[in-house]
């Protein structure tokens, strides 16, 4: 499964000072997600995709928040530099569900 949204960059309060820098999935995105990859969830809840945003590719993991009742999204500092993306900034972001069988 694929999905594409725009979502506002922020920077987790709890390590401010490394300036880990995220992205909520939406509340429907969050929810397929949940459905089609209960069982393929790996430590922490985690789950493998693929994203694009603008035209950097790169894979990683999403995590739920349960503090947000989402999945974030972590956007490293290497992808911020090359899309020229700042906290607060808003980036159209393309995930690709990996390693999940749909039923």
């Amino acid at each position: 499964m694929t999905y594409e949204f725009d979502a506002k960059l922020w920077i987790w309060d709890a390590r401010q000072a490394d300036s880990w820098t995220f992205v909520d999935l939406p509340p429907d995105v969050a929810d397929d997600v949940l459905e089609l990859a209960g069982p393929f969830t790996r430590g922490f809840g985690s789950v493998r995709v693929e994203v694009a945003v603008g035209g950097t590719v790169w894979r990683t993991s999403i995590f739920p928040s349960k503090a947000k009742r989402t999945y974030v999204l972590p956007i490293k500092k290497a992808v911020r530099r090359a899309e020229q993306l700042a906290p607060g900034d808003t980036a159209r972001v393309r995930i690709e569900l990996v390693d999940v069988s749909p039923r």
